[in-house]
């Protein structure tokens, strides 16, 4: 939709509980998908691990290699059903021996857009509070992830992704207005960071800031904070979840992303003399 000669962008958040039961998982994102398409939204997006419990012990058993997999036949119908380009937050992808944590995006016709592999492994232990360690699984991906949409271009990345600004800005050469991040942070990191750094991101590279949790389940073996939510390019919270199960649709402008740079043109005050970040 137009306004101007700037372009209002209708999107869609699944904040879901997720189940043991992929089957299930399947069945309750195909309600919330529908939900937000009758919202009107134009760009729809799921949390990470959508289909699995995040939980390291199971993302062997629920992992699927991309071309064939059940999943992804899912998020292809889907989007084909709604006419909106699918985020489709995260799932574990078997690839031979090896198993991602791999966020697929398709068009509105269904078509495969992009894929990516969450780069940074979520290895941490806080003493007393939490300890995870996805390399225990799961391989790291390589690629920079961005696609275009009528709307603009827009990148894709994965939790632990978010703490990474030089990320960002390589995102940001290839012309990216907005960021989707499907994530699962936890009890510990979530009310100590999330908000934080969904803000952080937004300032430093002058874009929108989409974060997709899923709902908190306190009897799960972890955790999930909850609290989606959208940062514009001035950093301000527009929109933000409670910790249930959620869905939302909020309108956003694309022309606010050229009016911050136009009006704090920090990107153009770079000093790429003194300071560079090359992609392999």
């Amino acid at each position: 939709m137009k306004q101007g000669d700037s372009m209002i962008i209708k999107i869609g958040i699944v904040q879901m509980l997720v189940s043991g039961n992929k089957s299930d998982n399947l069945r309750r994102a195909e309600g919330m998908i529908l939900e937000a398409a009758e919202k009107g939204a134009n760009l729809i997006a799921l949390p990470e691990m959508f289909n699995c419990p995040y939980q390291q012990g199971l993302f062997p058993l629920f992992a699927e290699e991309i071309e064939s997999g059940e999943t992804r036949v899912f998020l292809s119908k889907m989007a084909g059903k709604t006419g909106a380009y699918l985020i489709g937050g995260s799932v574990p992808e078997r690839d031979g021996t090896k198993i991602y944590n791999t966020s697929m995006i398709f068009d509105p016709r269904g078509q495969l857009l992009a894929k990516h592999r969450k780069m940074h492994l979520f290895d941490i232990a806080i003493k007393d509070r939490i300890e995870f360690c996805e390399s225990a699984v799961l391989t790291p991906g390589d690629e920079i992830t961005t696609f275009g949409t009528e709307f603009g271009n827009f990148g894709t990345v994965i939790c632990y992704d978010l703490r990474f600004p030089e990320l960002f800005r390589l995102m940001i050469e290839r012309g990216i207005i907005g960021a989707f991040v499907p994530a699962a942070f936890n009890m510990t990191t979530g009310p100590a960071h999330w908000e934080t750094l969904f803000k952080t991101r937004a300032i430093d590279n002058q874009i929108y800031m989409v974060g997709i949790s899923p709902a908190r389940d306190e009897n799960a073996g972890y955790v999930a904070y909850g609290h989606s939510l959208i940062v514009d390019p001035w950093g301000e919270l527009i929109w933000k979840a409670g910790f249930g199960a959620e869905v939302a649709v909020v309108s956003v402008e694309t022309d606010q992303v050229s009016q911050v740079r136009k009006n704090l043109p920090l990107l153009a005050h770079r000093r790429l003399d003194r300071y560079q970040i090359k992609e392999r």
